[in-house]
């Protein structure tokens, strides 16, 4: 995992390009050169007032783009807070590596960004989506009707969230259950 590159910008595209049916109803993705590299910039601004971060998760062995997770809006002072995107490419999807990749976002979050909160907002009926966030350990929080339009509707989504200290304990169990 690491940030975006604009040198990824072809294999990233080809990802999008590729992956037209998974992201249609569920995420906009950068799908130009010029929007890649509107993204890029974005998302990884170095300063310590950035407002956004973002992580490409790339398979070990041979680098093949897997698919990205964004930080956004991220508050800081009294909140320490951000919303969490993601999307995985095909013909990745569905293989783990995404659930790999929101444990190191995860890490990074809290360790490196020193985040207290992380808000992930999904339309119910992504079920892949739900699932993933659940079995990292977020909790949901709630239901938002008509939250966010994409696709030209607005759609309701449930939110779930964790707490700093709520992945420092789910990182020390799973440790304790990884020890022979």
């Amino acid at each position: 995992m690491r940030p975006p590159r604009l040198s990824d910008g072809s294999a990233f595209l080809r990802g999008v390009r590729a992956s037209a049916k998974l992201h249609r109803n569920w995420v906009k993705v950068p799908d130009s050169p010029k929007h890649y590299a509107a993204y890029v910039h974005r998302y990884t601004e170095r300063a310590k007032a950035a407002r956004h971060a973002g992580f490409l998760v790339l398979r070990r062995g041979d680098n093949a783009l897997v698919g990205a997770y964004n930080f956004s809006e991220i508050v800081r002072g009294a909140f320490e807070s951000a919303y969490l995107g993601y999307y995985a490419f095909a013909p990745l999807a569905a293989q783990g590596y995404m659930t790999e990749g929101l444990r190191l976002a995860l890490d990074i979050a809290y360790r490196t960004l020193q985040l207290h909160r992380i808000e992930v907002n999904i339309q119910p009926i992504n079920l892949r989506s739900v699932a993933l966030v659940e079995r990292v350990g977020f909790n949901c929080e709630g239901y938002s009707r008509r939250y966010v339009k994409i696709a030209g509707r607005w759609r309701d989504h449930v939110r779930y969230a964790m707490l700093a200290e709520d992945w420092r304990a789910l990182r020390g169990r799973h440790r304790l259950s990884h020890k022979g």
